[in-house]
């Protein structure tokens, strides 16, 4: 598989293994903090990785001492200085970003470690599984800067992991969330040692590849879909329609047909 990725100053790409790749936040003198830069090649990144054929994504920080420490307070001037049109289209920008990971038709599996606050909390809430390490340290800090919760998703993201009253104590106070805590309400779903965090999001996606394409790319638009909709029928509607479309790929049959054989089925995704 060769992907074209484009050549960016904040992130990098690497095919891993066949069809898992990793995208790194690539700052680490600056404790991956995001730029207005980086919200732009977040969206190209995006678009790039879109129509890859990857089966999953893993998504960190360079270096050891965090995955995203949020804005750089170093650029802050550069918002404060916006009048309210120039700064919506940089909010519309940022969100943009972010919103081009969540919105990756294959799995995006988020391997924290250290600082992961505001932007950086934002952008591990976009990925559909969170690995993280026991340096792991979560905060919605935006109100510390005098923005509110209502930032890059956040809200949406967190009150639906955690349930709203946890989400609103955890963006009123921005305090922090550790790596045990986040373990216990649900922010993230392992916790393991540091030098086995990039390991295990590796095992996590070989485990996701090897099931059929189009039944896991189903399966996370169906989540995605369904949570943000209230209607039960709603949601009958989009998996009844979903499981229908992939009977009539190549994967189903050679899956039955493999669990007769008693052996691998050998998915192609068409």
């Amino acid at each position: 598989m060769t992907i074209e990725f484009p050549d960016l100053e904040t992130l990098t790409f690497e095919e891993a293994e066949p069809g898992i790749g990793i995208l790194r936040i690539n700052r680490p003198d600056r404790m991956n903090s995001q730029t207005v830069t980086m919200f732009h090649e977040h969206l190209a990144a995006g678009r790039a990785l879109r129509d890859s054929g990857l089966r999953a994504l893993i998504l960190t920080g360079a270096g050891e001492r965090a995955f995203c420490a949020g804005f750089d307070l170093d650029e802050i001037h550069v918002i404060t200085e916006m009048g309210v049109r120039e700064f919506l289209k940089f909010q519309e920008t940022a969100t943009g970003g972010i919103q081009s990971i969540r919105h990756l038709p294959f799995p995006v599996i988020a391997a924290l470690h250290g600082p992961a606050t505001g932007g950086g909390m934002a952008l591990a809430l976009a990925a559909d599984i969170r690995l993280a390490a026991p340096t792991l340290k979560m905060s919605a800090a935006f109100v510390k800067v005098g923005l509110s919760m209502g930032e890059l998703g956040t809200s949406y993201n967190l009150a639906r992991l955690v349930g709203p009253a946890r989400a609103a104590e955890i963006g009123f106070t921005a305090r922090i969330v550790k790596a045990d805590e986040a373990l216990r309400t649900g922010l993230v779903n392992q916790v393991v040692p540091s030098e086995q965090l990039l390991d295990e999001a590796l095992a996590m996606a070989r485990l996701i590849a090897r099931n059929s394409p189009g039944g896991v790319r189903m399966s996370k638009r169906a989540i995605q879909r369904n949570t943000e909709i209230s209607s039960y029928e709603a949601a009958l509607e989009l998996e009844n329609r979903g499981q229908a479309l992939l009977t009539r790929t190549d994967d189903m049959p050679e899956a039955l047909a493999a669990f007769k054989e008693k052996r691998q089925p050998e998915f192609t995704g068409r």
